[in-house]
């Protein structure tokens, strides 16, 4: 089965807020399984927006990357980081093994 993938650009706006949100995702990533493949480092924006951290977060499928994001424990946590940062998000399929 194929991995699934989120795959984040984040710039945070107000540091405050966002720790809220750094403090309730967690638990919502633990309890689907995900593993962080990138989060934060260095990076080189070559084309489109340039955004302060890029994350890249595996699971076992899309859709438990799916359920991840809808999930009550990430829906909460993303009503703080909605108004503390601005963030581009996708989920995608990755290739089969």
């Amino acid at each position: 089965m194929a991995k699934g993938y989120w795959i984040a650009f984040v710039t945070v706006t107000d540091p405050d807020r966002y720790a809220g949100y750094q403090q309730q995702a967690p638990a919502a990533f633990a309890k689907y399984g995900a593993r962080f493949l990138a989060r934060g480092g260095a990076a080189e924006t070559l084309e489109g927006t340039a955004y302060q951290r890029h994350v890249v977060i595996e699971f076992d499928s899309k859709a438990t990357a799916l359920a991840c994001y809808h999930s009550p424990e990430y829906q909460s946590a993303r009503t703080h980081r909605q108004a503390a940062c601005t963030a581009q998000i996708a989920i995608v399929e990755g290739l089969e093994p």
